[in-house]
Parts: C-alpha cells; sequence; structure tokens
C-alpha cells in the first residue's frame, strides 16, 4: 500500500516527519502514535492493512525519534508536548476527528489528547498501556533507554534489542529480530544506531527508577469514549490488576488479550488484528 510522506512544523520551529496511507473509504482515519524508543515504522504493516479496511491511516514520528528533527530543550520531550505536535498535524492535515491508535507512550498520548482535545478522539485503541504502570516494565525500561549506541553493525544491534526485548517475544526466529531491528535502528555515519535521540532519557531523571504516578484521571477523560485495550500476556508494563481496574472505571471497555507476547504487541499478531477490526467495524 503507498504511502505519502509529509512534514509538518511544530509550533516550536520542528519538522515532524509523518506518513500518510490513504485509502478508498470515507470512514474515520486512524492516527497511530508509537512508544518511547520507537518510530512511525512499527505501524508499517499496520496502517497499510488498517488503509485495505478503508480507513486512512496517519503515522507521526515523534520530535526525536526516526526521521523528525531533535528537540535542542530535552526538556520538552514530554508527552503532553507529543500531543501537541500531534494535534497540529491533524491540523495540517484537514483531520478534525479520529480514532487514535497508542501503542505504549502513545496511549498514555492518547489519554492526555482525551483531556485537552476530547472533540478530536472518537474512539482510541490503547496497546499495552493504561493508567497504572506495573514498576517492572518501568525498571526495565528505563535500564536501556537513551543507550542508543552507536554499534559497528546491524549483528550487534540485533543483539542488544534481545537482550531487552528477548524475555517478551520468547520463540521468535531470526526474520523477526531482523524486522525488529530494521524498525528501531538507522544506518548514520557508518555505524548502526537507535532511531532516536539519547536524550529522550532525560525525562526520567526526576524519578529515577520511581514509575510515575496514577494517571487514573487522564484515562476517566478517555473512558467516556469506545475503547478497546490490548494486553500482551506476558506484558511487564500492563499488568492483569492494571486491566482490571480499567473495566471497573470502564465496564463496557473492549479487551483482548494477545498471547505469547509481552510489551508490547506488534499489532501483527492474529488475535490483534481480529480485535482491532472487529472494533473499527462499528466505529463511524
Amino acid at each position: 500500500m503507498p504511502f505519502i510522506e509529509r512534514r509538518i512544523t511544530t509550533q516550536d520551529g520542528l519538522s515532524l516527519y509523518l506518513r500518510d496511507y490513504h485509502s478508498n473509504g470515507e470512514d474515520l482515519p486512524v492516527v497511530c502514535l508509537h512508544g518511547l524508543t520507537r518510530n512511525s515504522k512499527d505501524f508499517e504493516t499496520v496502517a497499510p492493512w488498517l488503509a485495505s479496511l478503508g480507513r486512512r491511516a496517519i503515522t507521526i514520528d515523534a520530535r526525536g525519534r526516526g526521521l523528525s528533527d531533535n528537540d535542542p530543550d530535552p526538556a520538552r520531550y514530554r508527552p503532553d508536548v507529543y500531543v501537541g505536535d500531534t494535534l497540529t498535524a491533524l491540523d495540517a492535515l484537514g483531520v478534525a476527528r479520529a480514532i487514535f491508535l497508542g501503542t505504549s507512550m502513545g496511549g498514555i498520548m492518547t489519554m492526555i489528547a482525551a483531556t485537552v482535545a476530547a472533540s478530536r478522539i472518537t474512539a482510541a485503541i490503547l496497546n499495552d498501556i493504561g493508567p497504572e504502570i506495573d514498576p517492572r516494565g518501568f525498571v526495565r525500561i528505563a535500564g536501556y533507554v537513551g543507550k542508543s549506541g552507536p554499534f559497528d553493525g546491524w549483528s550487534e544491534l540485533i543483539s542488544a534489542v534481545k537482550a531487552a526485548q528477548g524475555s517478551l517475544f520468547p520463540g521468535k526466529d531470526d526474520a523477526f529480530w531482523n524486522t525488529f531491528a530494521q524498525r528501531v535502528g538507522r544506518e548514520r555515519n557508518g555505524k548502526v544506531e537507535f532511531a532516536y535521540d539519547p536524550a529522550i532519557a532525560r525525562a526520567f531523571a526526576p524519578r529515577g527508577l520511581e514509575p510515575p504516578p496514577s494517571m487514573t484521571p487522564l484515562f476517566e477523560a478517555l473512558a467516556a469514549k469506545p475503547v478497546l485495550v490490548l494486553r500482551g500476556a506476558l506484558s511487564d508494563l500492563l499488568s492483569a490488576h492494571g486491566v482490571a481496574e480499567m473495566k471497573r472505571i470502564k465496564p463496557d471497555l473492549e479487551f483482548a488479550e494477545i498471547p505469547a507476547v509481552g510489551h508490547a504487541p506488534t499489532l501483527d499478531e492474529p488475535e490483534a488484528r481480529r480485535a482491532v477490526e472487529k472494533f473499527l467495524a462499528r466505529i463511524e
């Protein structure tokens, strides 16, 4: 499925990269928001699939990731700033309302957006994230974020990926890890590195290994919308207890657990695709 590459300028002058996958349908578009150290390549198979379902899909590299500009002020590497960037991008594309699909940090952005721009969100899909962060996953992520390389070659980057993520994706073959590495990495100056500004790690500095406070008020704002939550069965960031709390707040929450994966499902899993397709079929 072809896509259009676009660049938009943020309110503070940075250039952000996005991919715009058009469809032949007129259904509401889906804006896809990636995780902390990731970029729009996470959706390189998901977005064309969404377009095949009749949904325009928009994938954005957050500032400091992928092909977007780094921010000269690392203090602006914050989810609320990313939400502002996302809304600016949607304005530039003429998109008044959308379905938000957020993985990890992208899900936190979705919850924040529900508090500051509720009318822009028609429905939401939260991929392995909720208002309560499991400390285990937070510690794991804090342990590797910012260690972006460089590495001498792709094999070294793949080894680093496996060291950080291997237990969350057991039994995966070399093809899976090669694809994973190509999505999160890039070549630069004859070396290979993770495709993000290592300065994003400074956001962890004030808290150290202490997880962020509960984001329940943010989820309560989102709960007025149709919401689907996906959880990797091996997740160390969204616990089963966390899902139970989300169901308590929102009894009509739609939920699917994706077997044999942790944080976060790639959304290529058949169980994830079935849940997302069923959810989208009733969103107008």
